[in-house]
């Protein structure tokens, strides 16, 4: 209702802009409370071990048949969860194109279940009807570079009908007027014989094939494959425990590469090389060329022992790849180390506001939030990892055709760089490109002359570049793009991808921005060198601002403050797009990663009038060899889907590149509180070869508040750690890439924190409310100790219970028998409802606050998950930082540059 009153009332009215703030909170509370909810309900999915790529495992195969000469290298074979795997190979013959469609010496791959098939006893692998393949669009396919042959499973030979591609099985279907195809059969035996195109197991927007690897002139490619496991892809099973001979182990998969070469479907040269004749890679005549590598998968979820002890952890999503890691190890400790991931700024206040919730991992000590005041009672800080946030890209070279030719000998393959300084940056996250708000520039034509024309309100857009790669700043610094193009529209260069909620993360962010004068006076409404200004919405000048009060960029989080909205024309749609539409929010920054590997934009820019409602849906992902994705993750997300990352301008105006050894350089930097805790300041990271999105992560809790055993179990937790979880490696237990190790000092400050924890006494006299906390189960010890151990002690068996718990106690039944659709409903399918009523209560309290900072009171609602991991259910919201800090429009320097 907000979107439509909006179009026909006055924004300039003081009392519009209230009302339109209040339907905004209430809009917004019950939508975050909604996503809270399903996010809680997607987190009841068990998880897998987070490890990045490695080159531990890498296996390096030759081709076969006509491809003996290639070689085909797999950078990480074992140890696997969902993540990025590069594949690259050497001695291709360089790949041809009919038109925009690939024609010749291209590379496809895929994923694959099941045993050896026996039929190459060179090269073992899975048969062609266990491969997750053939899944390309449907509609839409005027750009699509497939001939609907080898992007799909039909094995049909179009050129020849009575042919049938002279497939030895499936070339003929007894269905009149259906294709033939190679069926697929899921690890439950379902059998989808026709329709595979888009079938009810997997579809355009889930696959993780591969239908289009180029080939360079110098014989050469790469391509980055995601590999699924059991949760993503169910119909693999890949990941999942499996019983053979009275042992269980993770069922194994495999990756299948197939060359396609100058040969057609029949196995005959082409006869016609103006149009693209080539088959499917599951075609028996392809088939036979067919490389396949065997992966193996970490367990899925955490197996550890019935009846273990259970302590929770809660906080940053930066130790989420790490906590991932060590807790399959510190299960032979004996006790389950839960971990719930939650925005740092919510889990400080709870851990404030309940000092029993157990470990929470934060980059700020507490009491440094607005409104919040750290507890009187002793507070320790173990740092426990470095990181930081980056900026991650999946980029591809579309050459323009005015490009040279040693530029367009590089067109389809991957930007491996790129320079951003903070003003770049301020420009993506304000939506200030002129294509970001879709639609509020369009070209009129008049005698056969067009003009752009700007909505009301949106004429600041007129002269803005449409986007990053034209944008004359970045052009200065990445001067390859000059060459380049970019498919306009919302999704590629005027896209940032960011999570929703509030995070250290984000402010660390903000913090880089404003500490640049470029960027600073650009936000406050000066134009860069260029004429570029900003989008007015996101305007520190009040003046500026159309709402009347400047924006505030001390902040945690991400906002789309413009509110333009638009039905397109011819669209037939009968409901607006607006800018969470152009560019919607994920739910963190390990799924930007995600999507951002995908290329999948998530703009929702198709009308889908027979859905129910008609809604707007995201068509899925670009194009091959067009690729533009940019998204704000972390370095342990990035590098566990290999994206590249890139090189951002730090206070001594050199590009720096987020490395162990960059992030390390930063923390030498960092100036440390009261507390001991440090936090890297972008504005005062002098050194050249410093990151300055770099973040140190401290566990933090309050000993007074827990029970002498909970104590000793995550001091126990806090050695580990700092001592073999520092090394860094793909298996359980070790420290995942995209984290640089702890240095000496930051270690030895964490063994004393655990010394501290383990060997707490209450004062001599205690105040009355103190105490010692009550024990919630548990009864693993750890001798104090002020020296990292190199690893936990394990303990003897426990004895198994099935009783549920909640912060504490005995872990329930873990995956080793893995979740399936028959398991009993639980409280998660009330998340969404209940998160949107909670939200919309939040929104209603909002405006009768006056400045206070809002939260909400803890919900005592969590849900234990297998292996020890637990989910909010209700989890602490936290207002949007507009709404948390209310005042009154103010005028700022000469500049117009925000006082302070």
């Amino acid at each position: 209702m907000s979107r439509r009153i909006m179009g026909t009332l006055n924004p300039g009215n003081s009392w519009f802009a209230r009302l339109r703030g209040l339907t905004l909170r209430l809009a917004a509370g019950a939508a975050i409370g909604g996503l809270f909810g399903a996010a809680a309900a997607q987190a009841a999915q068990p998880a897998a071990a987070a490890v990045s790529p490695s080159t531990g495992s890498a296996v390096t195969v030759s081709g076969r048949g006509e491809f003996a000469g290639m070689k085909f290298t797999v950078s990480q074979t074992k140890n696997l969860t969902n993540q990025a795997v590069q594949v690259s190979w050497t001695g291709g013959t360089p790949t041809t194109f009919a038109g925009s469609y690939f024609n010749t010496d291209f590379v496809q791959i895929m994923q694959c279940w099941g045993d050896d098939d026996g039929t190459v006893p060179g090269n073992p692998g899975p048969s062609r009807t266990q491969c997750e393949y053939g899944a390309s669009p449907t509609t839409n396919r005027t750009s699509w570079p497939g001939n609907a042959r080898d992007d799909t499973r039909v094995v049909t030979y179009s050129a020849d009908p009575t042919n049938y591609g002279m497939d030895d099985t499936y070339g003929y279907s007894p269905v009149p007027g259906q294709l033939g195809e190679v069926p697929f059969k899921s690890v439950d035996g379902t059998l989808i014989t026709g329709g595979t195109q888009n079938n009810a197991l997997y579809n355009y927007n889930t696959t993780n094939e591969i239908d289009f690897g180029r080939t360079g002139a110098d014989g050469t490619g790469s391509e980055f494959f995601e590999v699924q496991t059991s949760n993503e892809a169910p119909h693999l099973g890949c990941g999942a425990p499996v019983t053979k001979a009275g042992v269980t182990a993770p069922r194994a998969c495999w990756l299948v590469i197939v060359p396609q070469g100058h040969l057609d479907v029949d196995g005959q040269p082409y006869a016609d090389h103006t149009q693209v004749n080539a088959g499917s890679p599951v075609s028996s005549t392809n088939w036979k060329n067919r490389i396949a590598v065997k992966l193996g998968f970490n367990p899925i979820g955490i197996n550890c022992a019935l009846g273990s002890a259970e302590r929770v952890t809660a906080g940053s999503e930066l130790m989420s790849d790490a906590m991932s890691s060590w807790q399959a190890a510190l299960c032979a400790t004996g006790t389950v180390y839960g971990y719930t991931q939650l925005g740092e700024p919510d889990a400080r206040a709870r851990l404030i506001g309940d000092g029993k919730s157990g470990l929470t991992f934060t980059t700020r000590a507490l009491g440094s939030d607005e409104g919040t005041t750290a507890p009187s009672d002793k507070t320790t800080y173990a740092p426990v990892a470095v990181s930081g946030v980056v900026i991650g890209f999946n980029i591809e070279r579309n050459v323009r055709s005015s490009a040279p030719d040693s530029v367009k000998s590089l067109s389809g393959t991957k930007v491996e760089s790129i320079n951003l300084t903070p003003r770049l940056v301020a420009k993506l996250l304000t939506e200030s490109y002129r294509n970001s708000p879709w639609g509020a520039v369009v070209t009129k034509f008049s005698g056969g002359v067009g003009k752009p024309t700007a909505a009301k309100g949106y004429e600041w857009a007129l002269d803005n570049p449409a986007g990053l790669i034209t944008d004359p700043e970045f052009l200065k610094h990445n001067p390859e793009f000059a060459d380049l193009a970019v498919a306009e529209n919302p999704s590629t260069d005027t896209d940032l991808i960011a999570a929703i909620g509030h995070s250290d993360s984000a402010r660390q962010l903000w913090e880089w921005i404003k500490s640049d004068k470029d960027a600073r006076k650009f936000l406050a409404g000066a134009p860069d060198e260029w004429g570029m200004q900003v989008n007015p919405y996101y305007s520190t000048n009040a003046d500026i601002n159309p709402i009347g009060t400047a924006f505030d960029p001390l902040r945690d989080d991400y906002p789309k403050s413009d509110p333009w909205c638009t039905i397109p024309s011819a669209s037939g749609a009968t409901e607006p797009q607006c800018m969470t539409d152009f560019h919607p929010y994920v739910d963190d920054m390990q799924s930007g990663a995600l999507s951002t590997r995908r290329a999948d934009t998530l703009w929702k820019s198709s009308w889908d009038a027979l859905a129910s409602p008609p809604a707007w849906k995201s068509t899925g992902p670009q194009l091959v060899g067009q690729r533009f994705m940019l998204t704000i993750t972390d370095v342990a997300s990035a590098a566990r889907y290999g994206l590249q990352t890139a090189k951002l301008r730090n206070a001594s105006g050199a590009f720096v590149a987020p490395t162990a050894t960059t992030l390390t350089a930063a923390v030498a930097t960092a100036s440390s509180t009261s507390s001991g805790v440090r936090t890297v300041s972008p504005d005062t990271t002098k050194a050249k070869n410093a990151y300055p999105l770099t973040e140190v992560v401290y566990a933090a809790a309050r000993p007074a508040k827990l029970a002498a055993a909970a104590r000793k179990d995550y001091a126990k937790l806090l050695r580990y750690a700092v001592g073999a979880g520092q090394v860094t490696g793909p298996n359980p237990g070790e420290l995942p890439p995209g984290y640089a190790p702890l240095s000496k000092t930051l270690r030895a400050q964490a063994g004393s924190a655990a010394a501290a924890l383990a060997d707490w006494k209450p004062p001599a006299s205690p105040p009355s409310h103190s105490g010692t906390g009550s024990d919630s189960g548990g009864t693993g010890t750890t001798p104090p100790s002020a020296t990292p151990a190199a690893s936990p002690t394990p303990s003897a068996s426990p004895t198994p219970s099935n009783s549920a718990t909640f912060d504490g106690g005995t872990a329930i039944l873990t995956t080793a028998a893995g979740t399936t659709p028959a398991d009993p409903p639980s409280a998660l399918r009330y998340a969404v409802p209940a998160g949107a009523g909670l939200g919309l209560l939040a929104a209603l309290g909002a405006p009768f606050a006056g400045g206070a900072r809002l939260r909400l009171r803890p919900v005592p609602l969590r849900l234990n998950l297998p292996g020890g991991r637990t989910v909010p259910v209700l989890p602490r919201l936290t207002l949007p930082a507009a709404l948390r800090r209310l005042r009154l429009p103010a005028r700022g320097g000469k500049d117009h540059t925000p006082r302070g």
